[in-house]
Formats: C-alpha cells, structure tokens, sequence
C-alpha cells in the first residue's frame, strides 16, 4: 500500500498589531520640528532626539534640524524645539538667559505628570517617581520638584527608598513604562508603605498601554515576535519584554530591515510585528515586505483598540503660524 503523501506544510502568515507606530504625542512632535522649518527656515535646533527614533532623526537632519544635547549649543536667539520627552524647569530659564525662541513639544501626558509633580511637592509630599534612571523624561519631571522626588526602577528597588513621612507618600511614572511591572512596583510601595497615594490617572500613557495590550494579544500564537523601534526607546523595549511573557517563543527589537536576522525565521511559521510608538509606518511596511519575500503572506492586521486622540500644536508655534497666516 503506497505511503500517504506528507501533509502540507502550515501557511506561513503575519500578525500584524493595531494600534502601533505614532503616537499623538509623537506625532505632534514631529510636525513641530517639520513646521517650525518651514516657517523659520533652516537651521532649527532641537535639543536631544525629537522622538527616540533613528529614522526620525535623520530624516529631520536632512530637512534641516540640528540636534544638541544641551541648550548651550544653541546659538543666541536661535529656535530651539524640546523634546516630546520634556524638560526640567531650568531649561526654560537657560533658554531664556540665551535668548533662544523655544517650541516646547513635551508630549501633553508627560506635562500632566508635571504638573502632577508640582503639585504633590507643594503639599509636601514625598513623590516615588518609578521610572528608568537618567532617561530623558525621568530627568524632567525629577526637576520639577527635585527635593521631594524618590525615583524607584523597578520592585527590586522599593527596599531601599525612604521617605520622611510614609503618611504623606505618592506615587508617580515615567509615561513609557511596562504595565505590568509598574503596577508590581506599587504594590511592593504599597506593601511597604500603606498610606501611599496614587496620581489622579494613570500616568503610563494611552498609548504604551494599547501597544502592549495588541502585543500580548497576539504573543501567544507567535513563534516569532518582531517590535520595531530604536534600542533607547523604553517603550519599544517594554513591547519585547512584553511578547516574551505573553508566550512569544522569541522576540527582538529591531531598528529597521536590516537588523532582522534570516536566521530568526528557522522553523517559525507565524511571525508577530507591531511598532514603538515613535516610529513610522515605512519601516513597519519594509519590514513585512522582507518577510513577504521569505514566504510570508499579506500581514493580517489584530485589532484590538482604535485610536483617535490627538493634540494640538505647541502654542508657541500655533500662535506665530496664526499670525503669518493673517498678515499673508
């Protein structure tokens, strides 16, 4: 009797995240950079990465953006952008001694938690701040109220904070962290001190937290998980570590095409692929579009929540646009 013919092999296909890429806190911080040349011209300094995304960069480089680390490489009475990340007030106030023009494109969820910080500081609380030390929007918001700011990385950290005061403590987060692990910081905060306050809201970003929750829906049927986004995007690095507990088999962060290793794809039939929220499509498209080559079908797109917010251009600029546009 003759053998019975192998089965066919299972199709290989894409899981494609929704929602993913920009943000719109990204994505208004990008049009600022982009507008702010266009009506002022070239040069337009901005001061770190805009967003923390390599192809941004670049791409605002080329059109004529200048990046510096520090406002003191801004020339006198330049225009400077600060980034979607924000600023510590005394960044305002060396801006301001330079005579810089400044377009402050902080995202409006890192400012809440700004004004968040001020205002526990003002009653005199201790704040716990859990975020990633020196990460350019932990040194913001520990700036706005920098003698009562505890910053805690992690549970693991919670043994060694002290406050002066556990009745009057609070805690508060950098906008891009893991969900999970967060909320696992405050409950070991709360274990050690009981009274401990929470923000108003949540301080993790709408964002982050839908970009993890289409990740984790579709980690488990993934034997290989792909997040683009820049390797100092915490939030594109938070995606990875979210796909590998959620039951990906692997996962890695890639900045681009050619960071995808061929040898990743070795006996993986279902491929996950979503993006930082700094990130653009392009780069999502060509990275499906190599897997396209290698055998992989047309993505198929996961919804799992749509997003509509988005936010108005910084004043400064939206004010000088106004005005352009009324003496033209």
């Amino acid at each position: 009797m003759p053998q019975a013919a192998h089965a066919s092999e299972p199709a290989k296909r894409v899981l494609l995240a929704k929602p993913r890429g920009y943000c719109a806190g990204v994505d208004r911080a990008v049009q600022a950079v982009e507008l702010a040349l266009a009506h002022y011209g070239a040069p337009v300094y901005v001061r770190k990465q805009i967003v923390h995304n390599a192809y941004v960069v670049r791409t605002l480089e080329a059109a004529g953006a200048v990046f510096v680390e520090e406002t003191d490489e801004v020339p006198e009475g330049a225009v400077v952008v600060f980034s979607a990340h924000g600023v510590a007030p005394e960044v305002h106030a060396e801006a301001a001694t330079r005579n810089l023009k400044t377009i402050d494109a902080t995202c409006p969820l890192v400012t809440k938690v700004h004004h968040e910080a001020r205002r526990f500081a003002a009653e005199d609380y201790d704040i716990v701040l859990i975020g990633h030390d020196g990460h350019e929007e932990v040194v913001g918001t520990t700036g706005e109220a920098p003698d009562h700011v505890r910053l805690v990385d992690g549970p693991a950290d919670v043994a060694a904070v002290s406050v002066r005061d556990p009745e009057r403590v609070v805690w508060l987060s950098q906008t891009t962290l893991s969900v999970d692990e967060t909320m696992q910081t405050v409950d070991a905060l709360r274990e050690k001190f009981p009274s401990l306050q929470s923000p108003p809201s949540d301080d993790i970003c709408y964002a982050t937290q839908n970009r993890q929750a289409a990740v984790k829906a579709i980690a488990p049927q993934t034997d290989l998980f792909l997040v683009v986004g820049s390797q100092n995007s915490s939030n594109s690095v938070r995606m990875v570590e979210v796909a590998k507990a959620a039951g990906a088999r692997a996962a890695y962060l890639v900045d681009d095409v050619h960071a995808v290793s061929p040898e990743w794809l070795s006996g993986v039939t279902t491929v996950g692929l979503s993006s930082g929220a700094s990130v653009p499509e392009i780069l999502v498209r060509e990275v499906a579009g190599w897997l396209a080559e290698r055998g992989y079908g047309e993505p198929e797109e996961v919804a799992h929540t749509e997003e509509r917010l988005t936010f108005a251009l910084p004043q400064e600029l939206r004010r000088d646009l106004k005005l352009s546009a009324k003496s033209s």
